[in-house]
């Protein structure tokens, strides 16, 4: 298994990085929260997961060894694969999916893309021990930020991803506008919608 890379990032796209690694480079598939922490040119080191299929070899990339974990537990329910586990970790922290498990919150649950109520409630059965409640004092959900932040690190996303700080703040100013000042959505979301703007 790879455990990690570790290296120079050489691109990063809306659905993962490529790490250079000795002059190899390895595509790592990651949540848009992992990618805005990625810069292109910088070094990183990525904890990783490698899933292997009779047709190819995916590597996932997390922001740390907790969510790494919680990705390949989720795969132990069945019926999520590892493009369903990672769009759990889009939407929620590790700790808010083990809050969500523990306490049978459906409602929490479905809001990932792909997971129904029964998805769900198969999610609860079959993870519920596995998993565990929250541990320590990681924070429960990806938000909510306060609004000059979420553009700091919306923005600073972009600039990773490659987008101009021209476009990148004309995106931002887009997404702030459709706001209509409720609860600030998650990062990943807004990182969604920035996107969504500038491939227009």
């Amino acid at each position: 298994m790879i455990a990690f890379v570790s290296g120079r990032v050489a691109a990063a796209g809306p659905d993962g990085a490529v790490v250079d690694v000795g002059g190899v480079g390895f595509a790592v598939q990651c949540t848009p929260a992992t990618l805005a922490g990625l810069r292109v040119g910088d070094q990183a080191q990525v904890p990783t997961s490698l899933v292997v299929r009779e047709d190819s070899l995916t590597l996932f990339g997390f922001a740390d060894e907790d969510e790494r974990s919680v990705f390949e537990l989720l795969q132990t329910a069945s019926g999520v694969g590892p493009r369903l586990a990672l769009a759990m970790l889009a939407v929620h922290t590790p700790n808010a999916l083990r809050r969500a498990v523990s306490t049978e919150d459906l409602t929490a649950l479905t809001k990932v893309p792909g997971i129904g109520k029964k998805g769900a409630q198969r999610i609860v059965l079959e993870l519920r021990d596995r998993l565990g409640g929250p541990i320590g004092d990681a924070d429960d959900v990806r938000v909510p930020v306060r609004t000059e932040i979420w553009r700091e690190q919306v923005q600073a996303g972009l600039i990773n991803l490659g987008w101009s700080a021209k476009d990148a703040d004309a995106a931002v100013d887009a997404v702030a506008a459709d706001l209509d000042g409720g609860e600030t959505p998650p990062v990943p979301a807004l990182l969604k919608a920035a996107l969504k703007k500038l491939s227009k």
